[in-house]
């Protein structure tokens, strides 16, 4: 395992790399969610990494900006969406400056994922790209004004962004105690065990500096969508037992994208964590099939999951 800093601007970001690139193997770039670090992604990246039955995979994850062991960025409006995913592109030009990556993203490190795969930039470092329980906040956006049914279900799932979106309040909450009931709300929810180490001292921490995700960008992209097409080929994972992220809102992007693949895991939105082998199962598939995929292909068959068909 390799730990480096990469520097992005004014931002250093912690990285971590299991495996080596070989000619037989492929870079894997995964990026976190909120209010997770990169050890969200451990379970799924050791089994991405691990060469006992294969050649393994050379798998990159990092803290994001001002989370974990990386340091935030001294600019304005550090947390927007095109200087996250400026991030990302720094991140690949470090670890794997001579051959494509493919990229996954959970939450928000799959909002932050799809703005990267919306820009030119993207086609010279990225074969693929898989977002697990990550929307594209254009696409929600567009969907949740042309569909007042859409927006009613998607709404309901996000009040708590309202809370998350005012300055004041939300960092008070977490210092008043809100970390404790958060760990027995994955308890509740997910059957995440806080006594196993995860979420982890830094909860609080954490959850403060990159809150700011929410209001300088969810308001804007409702407002004011502006819906853009992937240039590379994009594998979504939908977690049947999402509380936060509808599987229809998932579903809008598909007319955004030339080469769309859909898989289906029956899980939380925690599902790296709670499921790391189905998880990593999908994602290594997707990466296996990028090139033959093509649009509106049928769900990829795997444990852990069930037929799209059934899905409510």
């Amino acid at each position: 395992m390799k730990r480096s800093t990469v520097v992005s601007g004014t931002a250093a970001l912690a990285v971590t790399e299991r495996g080596t690139p070989t000619a037989d193997n492929e870079t894997i770039v995964m990026v976190h969610g909120w209010p997770d670090r990169s050890d969200l992604w451990d379970p799924v990246a050791e089994r991405l990494a691990d060469a006992a039955s294969g050649p393994g995979h050379h798998v990159v994850t990092f803290d994001t900006r001002g989370v974990g062991h990386s340091l935030p960025a001294t600019v304005h409006q550090p947390y927007t969406l095109d200087k996250l995913a400026s991030d990302i592109d720094t991140v690949i030009g470090a670890t794997s400056p001579d051959r494509r990556v493919h990229l996954v993203g959970h939450d928000w490190g799959g909002v932050i994922g799809w703005e990267y795969v919306s820009t030119d930039r993207c086609t010279t470092k990225l074969r693929s790209f898989t977002t697990v329980s990550g929307p594209n906040l254009d696409h929600t956006g567009e969907a949740m004004r042309s569909s007042p049914q859409a927006a009613v279900r998607q709404g309901c799932k996000s009040l708590y962004t309202l809370v998350l979106s005012i300055p004041i309040v939300r960092t008070v909450l977490w210092r008043l105690g809100l970390a404790p009931l958060f760990r027995q709300w994955l308890k509740l929810t997910e059957g995440i065990d806080p006594s196993g180490g995860y979420p982890g001292p830094g909860l609080v921490a954490d959850a403060i500096a990159a809150v700011p995700l929410y209001r300088s960008n969810i308001p804007r992209k409702v407002a004011a969508p502006e819906p853009r097409r992937a240039r590379v080929p994009v594998h979504q994972i939908v977690a049947t037992k999402d509380f936060y992220v509808s599987p229809s809102v998932l579903a809008c992007s598909e007319q955004y994208v030339d080469e769309f693949t859909r898989s289906e895991v029956i899980a939380g939105h925690w599902s790296p964590r709670t499921h790391p082998e189905g998880v990593a199962d999908l994602i290594a598939e997707g990466i296996a099939a990028h090139h033959n995929i093509s649009a509106r292909q049928p769900t990829l068959t795997a444990t852990d999951r069930i037929p799209e068909e059934s899905t409510t």
